[in-house]
């Protein structure tokens, strides 16, 4: 599986309307989860997240929010953020803009149901044409990420994964976990040593 735990600058340079990351002069660091609710990791993310004290930001696929909509609860009263992740998990690149689009919209409205929130959006995979993201544009902040955890790659070991992603991190950045079931060995030994490495360098945990 190939991939890069931190994003290179040139793919960022190439969609330049998409937030990759934040202030670089700021020592925050702006954690978010992909692809819940579901009750076998949503939870467990939560409370390694509560004994920190940490906020996150969840970008929530909208059919997991409506079959699971006391672990969605359990994120908002919790305090974190949440973003649109669409509402069956599409990959842009093989979906026709307009299914893609309605995709958004009906997982905007299980969110809107629920709580009012900004229109904060991160494609599957990162994956969506140009022309879908155009779209995007006028009502969502497309999040995209500049350090991918790699969570979710199983032959990948809970060992490099902690030191990849704390490698990756720099000021700003926005960095990628997943509650999903996949990814829950990785998760499970990495997400907390990685907070504490962080805590200990001084760095804050935001949510966007």
């Amino acid at each position: 599986m190939w991939y890069r735990h931190r994003t290179p600058a040139l793919i960022q340079a190439l969609y330049p309307k998409c937030t990759w990351h934040k202030s670089r002069d700021e020592k925050n660091i702006f954690l978010t989860f992909d692809d819940g609710p579901i009750p076998e990791m949503t939870p467990l993310v939560l409370n390694i997240l509560s004994s920190f004290g940490v906020k996150a930001t969840f970008f929530c696929v909208g059919d997991n929010i409506d079959k699971h909509p006391e672990i969605f609860q359990q994120l908002i009263s919790a305090g974190h953020k949440v973003g649109n992740h669409t509402h069956h998990h599409l990959d842009g690149w093989r979906t026709s803009d307009n299914v893609y689009l309605k995709s958004v919209e009906a997982c905007q409205l299980a969110i809107t149901d629920k709580v009012m929130c900004q229109s904060i959006f991160r494609p599957p995979y990162g994956k969506a044409t140009r022309s879908q993201l155009q779209q995007l544009q006028g009502t969502h902040e497309i999040v995209m990420w500049d350090v991918l955890s790699g969570d979710f790659d199983q032959s990948l070991s809970p060992e490099s994964c902690l030191h990849k992603t704390i490698k990756a991190t720099r000021n700003g950045s926005i960095v990628i976990f997943h509650d999903n079931v996949k990814a829950k060995v990785n998760l499970a030994y990495a997400l907390p040593k990685y907070i504490e490495d962080c805590l200990e360098k001084g760095y804050q945990f935001k949510t966007l």
